[in-house]
C-alpha cells in the first residue's frame, strides 16, 4: 500500500509540474528574451531553470508559489550568459552576422537595443514590472532592492527608453491596402 501511495504522489507531482510549466513557461521566456535580446539564450536559461525546479519540485510546491524561484534562477542564468554573449558579440562585429540569421521586426530590434543600453538593474526592473506585470513590491522582493529603489529604476529606465526610442524616429503606422472608391471603379 505504501508503494502505491508514493507512486500516486509522484504522479500528482508530475502533473502539477506539467501544469505549472505549461502555464508559466511562455511568459517567462518572453521576459528573459526581453532582458537578453536573444530568444535562444532566453529559452536555454528558462529550460535550465525549470530543470532545476523539477529536481526540487516537492519542496517548491510545498512552500507555495514556485514561480518567483524559477524566475530568479532563469534571470540569474541569463545574466551569467551575458558575459559569454559579450564575447560572441565582439566576434560577430569582427566577422559579421551568421548567414542564416532570421530578420526581426524593426520595432522589436529597436526595443531590444534600447533595453540592452539600460543598466542591468533598470532593465530587470522594467522587464519584470512592464512585461511581466509584477507590482513594484514584488519586483523589490525578487531583486532584493527597496520599493523606492525599484520606483527610481523604473523612472530612469522609462526615461532612457523614451529618449533612446525617440532617437530612432517615429515609425509610420502600417497601412492597410486602400479600398477602391466608387469613383475609381469602372462599370462595364
Amino acid at each position: 500500500m505504501g508503494e502505491r501511495a508514493e507512486g500516486d504522489r509522484a504522479e500528482e507531482g508530475e502533473r502539477g509540474f506539467e501544469t505549472f510549466y505549461a502555464a508559466t513557461a511562455p511568459r517567462l521566456v518572453a521576459a528573459v528574451c526581453a532582458l537578453t535580446g536573444d530568444p535562444a539564450e532566453a529559452e536555454d536559461a528558462v529550460q535550465e531553470a525549470y530543470a532545476r525546479a523539477w529536481q526540487r519540485w516537492a519542496r517548491l510546491a510545498r512552500e507555495g508559489d514556485p514561480l518567483p524561484w524559477v524566475r530568479t534562477v532563469a534571470l540569474r542564468l541569463a545574466v551569467s550568459s551575458w558575459r559569454k554573449a559579450r564575447n560572441r558579440l565582439r566576434a560577430q562585429f569582427r566577422h559579421g552576422p551568421p548567414p542564416n540569421a532570421a530578420a526581426l521586426a524593426p520595432d522589436h530590434v529597436a526595443l531590444v537595443a534600447a533595453l540592452r543600453a539600460l543598466p542591468a538593474a533598470q532593465r530587470t526592473a522594467v522587464v519584470l514590472h512592464h512585461l511581466l506585470d509584477l507590482p513594484v513590491a514584488r519586483v523589490a522582493r525578487e531583486t532584493g532592492a527597496s520599493e523606492e529603489a525599484v520606483r527610481a529604476r523604473l523612472s530612469r529606465g522609462r526615461k532612457a527608453l523614451r529618449e533612446r526610442l525617440a532617437e530612432e524616429g517615429p515609425r509610420p503606422p502600417a497601412r492597410a491596402r486602400p479600398v477602391p472608391s466608387e469613383k475609381g471603379v469602372r462599370s462595364g
